[in-house]
């Protein structure tokens, strides 16, 4: 409980300072946000009338508590360029993004795993140099050059799956699957390569220790040995690699996002970034850093869970 306890802290300790630095950071930036929303031309009237709207006339301490207490309530205030609540427009992408994360961390998943499992069975063999070649490849290509590809490939020649744009499960789900399938497979090639690699040196090591060879003097059949022990031990750093790659899928796959046009948490961020638009730069810090500390807090909750020595070790 105490090991839970401490991390859970540690949590609200880390959103906690990542809210004051981005609120800081964004309060000294030149500019009055007063005179973006209303333009050059505004009358100062109603210039002032916005300002104290928006707090500006209020302190830097006193602004702050006031967009956390508003924050705590899920108020992340308004967009200057879409007029909308940043909650909200968080909350519409954040369907399109997490839905790429699932294609991606599946398609990861059930590519990278038996992979890496098969190249550490059969290492002595020569098919596991060209599969190592492969994913050699997969690493070394950018995930956005492997949309391209697959645009060209799948979409342009023989026009299986649409290119570009997006469609909403509501609307068809033939089309929503269409839509997601290309750039979670562009992101799957690179991570599914990188999550086969781990797992192969991660088994590799776990054969050389002393529970192995107990085990086989035991008289335990091999296949006994790498599904009930090996792999079990093998699983810390793949949730590692798998961790941080939801982070880095729902923090907003900027790149794969705009290559396909889908409108998630990466389309949001670069359009937010174009127009200076504060308050929703501001949110979506906030939500990235979240998302972050949350994936790292399920992660070591996963490790606790596997092998329970780590709860007695921190």
């Amino acid at each position: 409980m105490k090991y839970y306890l401490k991390k859970i802290l540690g949590f609200i300790f880390t959103i906690l300072l990542v809210s004051i630095i981005t609120f800081v950071v964004f309060q000294i930036l030149p500019g009055d946000p007063a005179q973006i929303i209303l333009g050059v031309d505004a009358d100062p009237a109603q210039l002032e009338n916005l300002r104290a709207t928006m707090n500006l006339d209020k302190g830097y301490v006193e602004r702050y508590f006031i967009w956390l207490i508003n924050a705590l309530h899920g108020d992340l205030g308004v967009s200057y360029r879409y007029s909308r609540e940043v909650s909200d427009l968080i909350a519409e992408s954040f369907f399109v993004t997490s839905s790429l994360a699932v294609f991606s961390i599946a398609l990861t998943v059930l590519i990278g795993l038996p992979l890496g499992i098969f190249i550490a069975k059969n290492s002595k063999k020569k098919i596991t140099t060209g599969i190592s070649m492969l994913s050699q490849l997969g690493i070394s290509v950018p995930s956005f050059c492997m949309g391209i590809v697959l645009i060209s490939i799948f979409s342009v020649n023989l026009g299986w799956f649409d290119s570009i744009g997006y469609v909403p499960a509501s609307e068809s789900i033939t089309g929503w699957f269409k839509t997601m399938f290309l750039p979670s497979l562009s992101i799957a090639f690179g991570s599914s390569a990188v999550l086969a690699r781990y797992i192969r040196v991660s088994i590799a090591n776990q054969q050389k220790q002393d529970y192995v060879r107990t085990a086989k003097s035991k008289g335990l059949s091999e296949k006994i040995i790498m599904n009930k022990h090996i792999l079990r031990n093998s699983l810390i750093p793949v949730i590692t690699i798998l961790g941080m790659l939801v982070a880095d899928i729902l923090g907003g796959s900027i790149i794969i996002e705009n290559v396909f046009s889908l409108p998630g948490i990466g389309k949001l961020i670069s359009t937010s970034i174009t127009t200076r638009d504060l308050p929703l730069i501001q949110g979506l810090t906030v939500y990235l850093a979240g998302i972050v500390v949350i994936c790292n807090f399920g992660v070591d909750i996963l490790y606790s869970i596997i092998d329970p020595r780590i709860k007695t070790k921190r």
